[in-house]
């Protein structure tokens, strides 16, 4: 069972959420994505990709605050998005010391670069922010160790594309994670950049 191994932290949250049954992507894919390999993960709308990122995310951290850079980002459309998986965050990581911070793009950059060097452990960002607090040198991408993309449909009709290139370049070892509804040529490409070697899970 996917939650059988997981940190006992996250065993309680989901028994306290009253979740005991995987869904069939969660099945799959967590222990794939539990073994450190890149992972495209593929399944309709409510299939439970968002529990699979949290999950597998908190879990790759131990639930626990460790150093001052991001350990794993999680890089999603627009700013609702990025405030909503916020929230899901925290009711995950309540009880824990981890350090979720949202790179809100309607604060100023220098606010989001002094905060970020305060200390965080998942950073969830737009392709956009993210890319523009690299070129400002505002973060630290050395430790992370997982990069999951939320809902990645996004990247196949707008310009995010070149900030997640971008971005992608300054990151040297690290897992990446794609969620998204199915394959497409766009996401495809990106086997040949940063999903190396990637396996896929589809639902």
């Amino acid at each position: 069972m996917p939650f059988k191994k997981l940190h006992p932290h996250l065993k309680d949250v989901l028994e306290n959420s009253e979740i005991s049954v995987p869904t069939a992507l969660q099945k799959a894919s967590i222990p794939i994505i539990k073994s450190g390999a890149n992972v495209f993960c593929f399944a309709p709308e409510n299939s439970g990709k968002t529990t699979t990122l949290l999950l597998t995310t908190l879990n790759k951290l131990k639930c626990e605050a460790v150093g001052i850079a991001p350990r794993a980002v999680v890089l999603v459309e627009n700013n609702d998005k990025a405030l909503q998986l916020f929230d899901t965050f925290v009711k995950y990581t309540k009880r824990t010391s981890l350090r979720v911070y949202v790179a809100d793009e309607k604060q100023h950059i220098d606010l989001l670069k002094s905060e970020i060097f305060e200390g965080v452990d998942i950073l969830i960002s737009t392709p956009k922010i993210m890319n523009k607090l690299l070129l400002l040198e505002g973060l630290n991408t050395t430790q992370l160790k997982i990069f999951n993309i939320d809902d990645a449909d996004f990247l196949t009709k707008n310009t995010s594309t070149s900030d997640l290139m971008l971005i992608t370049q300054s990151i040297h070892k690290c897992q990446f994670v794609m969620y998204a509804e199915k394959m497409h040529p766009t996401l495809k490409r990106f086997e040949n950049y940063f999903m190396q070697y990637a396996k896929t899970v589809s639902i």
